[in-house]
């Protein structure tokens, strides 16, 4: 007669005992409040309590965990700041949330050759605060105080992409811990090598699912000489979309070009007091180089804002008044929840080709209009990303308003060629569509990876792939 099997339970019981003999106890926690800090990450209501929570201070003990957890057949999800917003951080029960957060060394800095190497909790500000006396910074910016491992687990990009380009293209190599506990380290210093497979994308966008990324090798910039940023309004969408279009056909190398609608807007100026503006659809630029560079970006970006009915420029020339209008484009998730304070708001991207965006906005705004729900739209227009804030009531049939105006949203997307999400991932909220868009074909070559990488799916089971058939060969 053959034995029950261990219960996740006992499982997780032997991967601590495991690790209480290693000396590792007191890393972990199974406080309640720590336990719920854990449960979920921001924006979205999924939540589940893990079994306990080990906070990492290096890539050993990271592997230690990890040798524990893969005998004993425990679930592993890695936790940064919690500041994603598709359910990627939300455990299984039993499971070991695995926090990077102490993990914020800088091991070097090779300022000759414009690239750092960081642990994987290290936030972006924090980086640029410790290394701006050298005139570098690094500039993915996906707002928030997202951890660099994290950005990279979710290839984050943001409102600077547009120039500097996503986690993916400012990434030079990894350190990462498999399922098996196996340190690996992947790329290297070299803006390019034509050396065997590209393991350092394969994990940028993983999502934690084929092992824990704990250092990260990142391309530096230099800070330019010059930067300016302006806001332009317009009293119609498309026309802010036509401007951003033509602006990127056009080459010119802005820095940031980002749209807010009228809804937005409206939001934005009671939350962050942006006082002086109208609540009209408005697009925040910032272009950066030499003075002579930073003018010639200026005259040409307002002589196309303006061929399209934009109301004029007004000026943010001092970093505290740069600050101010960032930190209102990065506070818009919060603005819009305070329009109906109690109300739940669902973020959902999507990423379209730049010239296919203003149908998509133009689509999407019927689909608002016929779902009766209120919904400011705001995006990295420049890329061709935009979000939309679905704001509903707290209650089951509210959430089922949302859903179905948002699948409509990445339908829309989907047909024009382009993909459900630009940045936030797919964690547990876009797994429906990645069938859709990657087809079953793809899917199974993507799930023979996983198989193979991590056979007993303990690195964040249920996220980032659908169940569904393996590639065979």
């Amino acid at each position: 007669m053959n034995e029950c099997a261990p219960s996740p339970a006992t499982r997780l019981s032997a991967a601590l005992a495991s690790l209480d003999a290693q000396g590792l106890s007191a890393q972990v926690s199974t406080s309640p409040s720590v336990l719920e800090t854990h449960s979920h990450g921001e924006a979205m209501d999924a939540a589940c309590l893990p079994g306990a929570v080990f906070m990492a201070e290096s890539t050993e003990q990271v592997a230690a965990v990890l040798r524990a957890c893969h005998a004993n057949r425990v679930p592993v999800v890695a936790f940064g700041a919690g500041t994603s917003v598709e359910g990627h951080v939300t455990p299984t029960p039993h499971a070991i949330s695995l926090d990077l957060s102490a993990m914020t060394a800088i091991e070097e800095v090779n300022a000759e050759d414009l690239d750092c190497r960081v642990q994987a909790g290290l936030t972006r500000q924090a980086l640029n605060a410790r290394i701006r006396d050298t005139g570098l910074f690094f500039p993915v910016d996906p707002g928030g105080e997202a951890t660099l491992g994290g950005m990279c687990a979710t290839r984050a990009s943001g409102t600077a992409a547009v120039r500097y380009g996503t986690m993916k293209e400012n990434v030079l190599g990894l350190t990462v811990v498999l399922a098996t506990g196996e340190v690996i380290r992947t790329g290297g210093r070299v803006r390019k090598s034509s050396t065997g497979y590209d393991l350092t994308s394969l994990f940028i966008g993983s999502e934690g699912t084929l092992g824990i990324i704990t250092e990260v090798q990142l391309r530096l910039h230099g800070r330019p000489e010059s930067v300016s940023a302006a806001i332009c309004q317009f009293a119609d969408l498309d026309d802010a979309v036509q401007t951003a279009m033509e602006i990127i056909q056009c080459g010119i190398p802005v820095s940031r070009v980002e749209l807010l609608d009228s809804v937005q807007m409206a939001a934005s100026i009671r939350y962050s007091g942006l006082e002086g503006y109208e609540p009209l659809t408005t697009l925040f630029f910032e272009f950066a180089g030499g003075p002579a560079a930073v003018q010639e970006q200026v005259a040409a970006t307002e002589a196309i804002a303006l061929s399209n009915n934009g109301r004029g420029f007004a000026w943010a020339d001092t970093a505290e008044e740069r600050t101010r209008l960032w930190k209102a484009r990065h506070d818009a998730f919060w603005a819009a929840k305070a329009i109906e304070p109690g109300a739940r708001v669902i973020s959902t991207d999507c990423i379209v080709p730049i010239s296919r965006l203003g149908e998509l906005i133009a689509g999407v705004r019927d689909d608002i209009s016929a779902s009766g729900l209120r919904v400011p739209l705001l995006g990295h227009v420049g890329d061709g990303n935009f979000h939309a804030l679905i704001i509903t009531d707290n209650t089951e049939p509210g959430g089922a308003l949302a859903l179905a105006l948002d699948r409509k949203i990445v339908a829309r997307a989907l047909a024009l060629g382009g993909s459900c999400s630009g940045e936030h991932g797919v964690g547990m909220g876009k797994l429906e569509f990645l069938e859709t868009e990657h087809g079953d074909g793809t899917l199974a070559v993507m799930r023979a990876l996983k198989n193979t990488m991590d056979p007993r799916n303990i690195l964040n089971p249920g996220k980032l792939l659908p169940p569904g058939r393996l590639y065979q060969g």
